[in-house]
């Protein structure tokens, strides 16, 4: 049996089961490959919107559900905080379910003693927060670019090619997107510098990132990606390093 990939925690963020963009093979294979003292799922890890309008729920989405499942087991410490996609779980905050605690936001203190803010990011994102059709919107847009981006990676694959993002190479290239992404990041500083934490961790932009304090800042921003496109997980290492890894690529 090869060896596990060992942790002191790991973060996941916007894997969106129940949709049929989630990489969800891909993810069972990396939390199969890993062990840590604590998992934080960080919102939108089963996306309630899209089940509403149509059920869709393969056996590898369950593959994903039993991984988590057995970390727990094997004394790995659980927490998830939902996202607005699955915002219906956050009425069960303070509870726990089996193995997994469910908090609103969590907070962790890393190895070398950094406090760090836990939270998926919506309730510091405006559209969101005011304009629940817009939002839905766009998400169906996302997820519609998603399905055509599928089929053009198919292609691509056949003829040799690496993976490319359609919605990421629109998205980066939108001055507007770009302003909004900074504008959440920048947010999501200030309100964890406020409340006297030395970094935050999210979600929910899909775009992950590390920005080490800098200039007057004095707080990190980690943004854990997403297993729609990106594959993306942070760890934390045994002397506290946060680090931003590709969950394909290391299995």
């Amino acid at each position: 049996m090869p060896t596990r990939l060992s942790y002191r925690t790991v973060f996941i963020s916007d894997v969106h089961l129940g949709s049929g963009g989630c990489r969800a093979a891909q993810l069972a294979s990396f939390l199969k490959h890993i062990e840590c003292e604590r998992l934080y799922l960080v919102g939108d890890i089963i996306d309630m919107w899209r089940l509403k309008q149509r059920w869709y729920w393969p056996e590898k989405h369950n593959r994903v559900v039993t991984r988590i499942l057995k970390l727990a087991k094997r004394g790995t410490h659980v927490t998830l905080v939902p996202g607005n996609h699955d915002e219906h779980a956050r009425q069960f905050a303070g509870l726990r379910f089996g193995d997994v605690e469910v908090l609103r936001e969590a907070h962790h203190t890393t190895a070398d003693g950094k406090r760090l803010l836990i939270t998926h990011g919506d309730q510091f994102d405006l559209v969101v927060k005011h304009a629940r059709l817009l939002s839905v919107l766009g998400s169906w847009a996302y997820d519609t670019l998603v399905v055509l981006n599928k089929h053009f990676n198919r292609i691509r694959k056949l003829l040799g090619l690496h993976y490319w993002s359609l919605s990421h190479f629109l998205k980066m290239r939108v001055k507007s997107a770009c302003t909004y992404i900074a504008q959440f990041e920048d947010t999501l500083v200030d309100e964890a510098a406020k409340r006297g934490f030395d970094g935050v961790v999210c979600g929910h932009i899909h775009k992950p990132e590390v920005r080490r304090a800098h200039g007057d800042t004095t707080t990190d921003y980690f943004n854990c990606g997403d297993w729609i496109e990106n594959c993306t997980a942070l760890v934390e290492h045994d002397d506290g390093t946060i680090q931003l890894i590709d969950g394909v690529a290391v299995v």
